[in-house]
């Protein structure tokens, strides 16, 4: 595999990590050392194995830095639960942790239980999936974002994919869920290396970034266009459903497909060929941008929007 770094930003350094964590889960004994700042790191769903690897780098970190910081861990079941992770920000500000640090699973609807937390002396730092500027600015608040642009990764990878392909073929998106930010953006990607290339886009369809799910839609578009020549899906999870999908219908090497992620479940399909390409966010560094710009902010009460970086990986 080749990872191509079209953008470069803040640097960081690579962790070790270890296994995937539970809801709830703690990292050290917070009563050890009251003095230190806790810091809670809030996820989406744990059964992604991106956001278990988020949770591994950010224990390694912390395993690193122990006498700086303490760390809690959660994650939500279902990248839909958004009730759940509404629970969870709630349950970090009733244990009265210092920071927290959100992948949120909804843009807008995670704002007013962040309001809660700031108007409780919690700094928050959003990662992953950019708040909604407008929610933010009628709760009077403005979180820092600290994460890629997914836009530019999601054109880079649609641009490979595109370069397999002639001008009027049929392609398909399959996008994440349409009110997280992330998703929106990485669909515009795709749409941007589509239009350059002069392809046709027959359809946009959302697989909730599950993989059933994607995988079911994925029939359906095969079933629907015969003469579909690429999908294009908003994360690795959905990108393994169509894998799986075209190779059901009998159409492997007939049907491309690229993904976001570069989960390790994808990569042996990168070097088959099967996955065109994808893009690498480092799952495992993400977190830990975030953590340390949390800790930062507990230190000198500033906040900044932070770019990370993303890198483009194909065969």
């Amino acid at each position: 595999m080749r990872a191509h770094s079209f953008s470069l930003f803040a640097a960081a350094a690579v962790f070790t990590f270890a296994g995937c964590s539970k809801s709830g889960d703690t990292s050290s004994s917070n009563a050890a050392a009251p003095a230190k700042p806790r810091v809670a790191l809030v996820m989406k769903s744990l059964a992604n194995e991106f956001f278990g690897t988020m949770a591994a780098g950010a224990k390694a970190h912390q395993a690193q830095n122990a006498a700086t910081y303490d760390l809690v861990v959660n994650g939500i079941k279902n990248e839909t639960d958004l009730a759940e992770q509404v629970s969870l920000v709630e349950q970090m500000i009733a244990s009265r942790v210092n920071a927290i640090v959100i992948a949120p699973a909804d843009s807008k609807a995670l704002v007013p239980v962040l309001k809660r937390a700031t108007a409780a002396g919690i700094r928050v730092v959003n990662i992953d999936n950019r708040l909604d500027a407008a929610a933010q600015k009628d709760a009077g608040l403005s979180i820092p974002f600290v994460g890629p642009d997914n836009r530019a990764g999601a054109a880079a990878v649609g641009r490979v994919l595109a370069a397999k392909l002639t001008k009027g073929d049929a392609v398909a998106i399959i996008e994440g869920i349409p009110t997280a930010d992330n998703g929106r953006q990485r669909r515009l990607g795709f749409e941007d290396a589509v239009k350059e290339a002069g392809l046709t886009l027959v359809a946009v369809q959302s697989g909730q970034w599950e993989m059933e799910r994607a995988n079911t839609v994925a029939a359906g578009l095969l079933n629907a266009h015969a003469n579909l020549k690429a999908i294009f899906c908003g994360n690795d999870n959905m990108a393994l459903g169509t894998v799986a999908a075209i190779k059901a219908a009998g159409r492997e090497g007939k049907v491309l497909v690229a993904g976001f992620d570069n989960i390790k479940a994808v990569q042996p399909l990168i070097a088959s060929g099967a996955l065109i390409a994808t893009a690498d966010q480092h799952a495992d560094k993400l977190a830990v941008f975030g953590i340390e710009a949390a800790l930062e902010m507990l230190k000198t009460k500033t906040t900044a929007d932070r770019a990370t970086p993303v890198d483009l990986i194909t065969r």
